[in-house]
């Protein structure tokens, strides 16, 4: 083995339990022994030295192109090993410092740019994510009241908690930023009978809204970017589109979002946030998955919507949800590996299978959370206390019931 990567591992790996066999086939062990055995085995001569540079980078990239293998253990397991490694030594301190002096540059999110990022993740292909999506496509953080439940069942519960915090009223026109495939729309119109209108940046995802939708009247869905809007809305809501916004777009964002809020509007605004400070993107998931995202500390969200002039009525904090959601995401697409690899290619699933278990590892190591944020511009348009949350879930849980479902549509070549 490489002498400089055999002593990069001695110092990060302290615990737990890692084999690593060389190309010329030695077997060298690291860490304590503790917990589940863990044995990669390297499949090319120059893996050795990708890992030397940047290991957050070249560690998924080396894994995508099968250069390495892991031969004992699973995926996520040792990725929150290493990653847990990791940050008890510091290892990772330094690139962390100086990814997050050029994020701006890399989150320079205007309109065109916000597009092609979207369109590169989002456009990969519909019959993808129909591979590991529950029934009604919702690709963000489910709720699990407790965890036995079914990937339905929680996505359905996290359409009924967001919309239990949007107070809606039959009617009410609403916004729904980052509509995805339209699953949270549909709901809220046929739940709610709000009038809903979503907005996306990939076309395929429109595409597919707008199927669904074809019988719904209440519930449009259109290309637009959140800042070309020009109607004023209700409600507003948004589930995993702010991580896409950029750090340096913040203040954009909550100024947008007051100027399409009625004087008495309620916003949820639901996304993925850090635990800790702020920070910078995974290089590997900037450069292979999410380019021109980042997962914003509630410390850069809060003073963009204090000088935008919205109250922040309600903040809940979801800590491993998204983990047990990723949980039930890589088993299916493990599940349907091989129609991934026919429709997109070995290198792709790979790929995805990694950015699966790295971001399931994320959240698992406590890195990672879900916020949901609750705002209003009027002080007194949200109850004073919390228990009409819990109320509204279980009317809506009644209505859920007997309302007829959207069933999901076949995907569509393209």
């Amino acid at each position: 083995m490489n002498p400089i990567l055999n002593r990069l591992l001695r110092s990060v790996v302290r615990q737990g339990n890692l084999k690593v066999i060389d190309t010329a086939g030695v077997t060298h062990r690291y860490g304590d022994g503790s917990g589940p055995p863990h044995t990669m085995t390297l499949d090319s001569p120059k893996v050795e030295r990708a890992l030397i540079g940047n290991p957050e980078l070249t560690l998924g990239e080396t894994y995508m192109n099968g250069e390495w293998s892991l031969t004992e253990g699973h995926l996520t397991s040792l990725l929150v090993m290493l990653m847990r490694n990791f940050e008890a030594t510091g290892q990772s301190r330094l690139a962390h410092i100086l990814r997050k002096a050029t994020r701006r540059w890399h989150q320079h999110n205007t309109a065109r740019a916000a597009r092609h990022n979207a369109s590169y993740h989002y456009d990969v292909g519909n019959e993808i994510y129909r591979l590991f999506l529950d029934e009604d496509w919702q690709y963000s953080c489910a709720y699990f009241p407790h965890f036995d439940m079914s990937l339905e069942e929680a996505q359905r519960a996290k359409k009924r908690h967001i919309a239990a915090k949007m107070l809606l009223k039959p009617g009410q026109k609403v916004l729904d930023i980052g509509c995805g495939w339209g699953g949270m729309g549909l709901y809220l119109a046929e739940i709610t009978g709000a009038d809903v209108v979503g907005i996306t940046l990939a076309d395929k995802q429109a595409e597919y809204a707008c199927a669904r939708a074809a019988e719904v009247p209440n519930a449009t869905f259109r290309v637009q970017d959140y800042r070309a809007v020009s109607e004023t809305f209700d409600r507003i809501v948004s589930v995993g589109m702010f991580e896409h916004v950029g750090v340096g777009y913040y203040d954009e964002y909550f100024k947008t979002c007051a100027r399409l809020l009625k004087d008495d509007g309620v916003a949820v605004i639901h996304s993925i946030g850090r635990t800790g400070e702020p920070g910078s993107t995974n290089p590997f998931i900037e450069r292979y998955v999410f380019p021109g995202g980042y997962i914003p500390s509630l410390s850069e969200v809060l003073p963009a919507v204090e000088r935008a002039g919205l109250i922040v009525t309600d903040v809940e904090i979801l800590r491993l949800h998204y983990a047990e959601t990723l949980k039930h995401w890589l088993e299916r697409f493990t599940a349907r590996r091989a129609e991934a690899v026919a429709l997109r290619g070995e290198t792709f699933a790979r790929m995805w299978e990694f950015y699966l278990a790295g971001s399931e590892a994320s959240f698992r190591t406590g890195d990672m959370m879900v916020f949901q944020i609750q705002l209003a511009k009027s002080i007194d348009t949200v109850p004073l206390t919390r228990d009409y949350i819990t109320s509204a879930e279980r009317t809506l849980a009644n209505r859920d019931r007997v309302a007829p479902s959207q069933p999901a549509l076949v995907a569509r070549k393209g």
